[in-house]
């Protein structure tokens, strides 16, 4: 009963932008799932192929979600992103102006948004770039580039951090199991590769 009612939920959401609050809640969509929804119906500027965005990034709720383009193969974890300046309403009731101040977000491929991110206005990421958790965008991240920090700045090139990665992964002893992985959960080898690394982190 409770598979035929998620995904009458789940329809209702895809078709008609309806319930999509009971969506998230009884259906718990997945990054893939919801960044589908987030395409299907047109939330964003534009979505690429290959996104994943969790529930919990504030990027549907932003102020004006067209204000942001992503790309092919972008992954963001639990990131806010903000078009829009809100100081500007408080200066237009005080100076008696009417004023705006707003701009676009641009996500271009193969980028990564860590944990706890915080997007500010008129701000491109990449081509190919990583933005650390926790870190605070104010500025254009230049393709081939890992950022981190509060406000965010440039570690080290994409490239040296795949080679970092590729060295690392190259000492865990579960190396072997991992390449027999068949894409990115693989319930075949999940409980051996879990108690490996747990062996592994936790040894006796």
């Amino acid at each position: 009963m409770k598979r035929i009612l998620q995904a009458l939920v789940r329809r209702i959401a895809f078709r008609h932008g309806k319930l999509v609050w009971l969506y998230k809640r009884f259906c718990r969509p997945g990054g893939y799932e919801w960044a589908s929804f987030l395409k299907h119906r047109n939330v964003l500027n534009r979505m690429g192929e290959n996104c994943y965005v969790l529930t919990c990034a504030q990027i549907a709720e932003a102020s004006n979600p067209k204000y942001i383009r992503l790309g092919n193969n972008v992954r963001i974890g639990a990131s806010v992103f903000l078009c829009n300046d809100g100081a500007v309403h408080v200066i237009n009731r005080a100076y008696g102006t009417k004023m705006d101040k707003v701009g676009k977000i641009d996500i271009r491929d193969n980028v990564f948004i860590g944990q706890g991110v915080t997007i500010l206005p008129n701000v491109t990421i990449g081509p190919n770039a990583i933005v650390g958790a926790g870190a605070i965008v104010s500025r254009d991240v230049p393709e081939n580039s890992v950022v981190a920090g509060v406000p965010a700045k440039r570690i080290c090139s994409m490239d040296e951090y795949v080679e970092r990665v590729k060295a690392e992964f190259e000492t865990y002893p579960w190396k072997e199991l991992l390449r027999t992985r068949q894409g990115e959960y693989d319930p075949r080898i999940e409980p051996e590769l879990d108690r490996i690394r747990i062996k592994h982190f936790f040894p006796e």
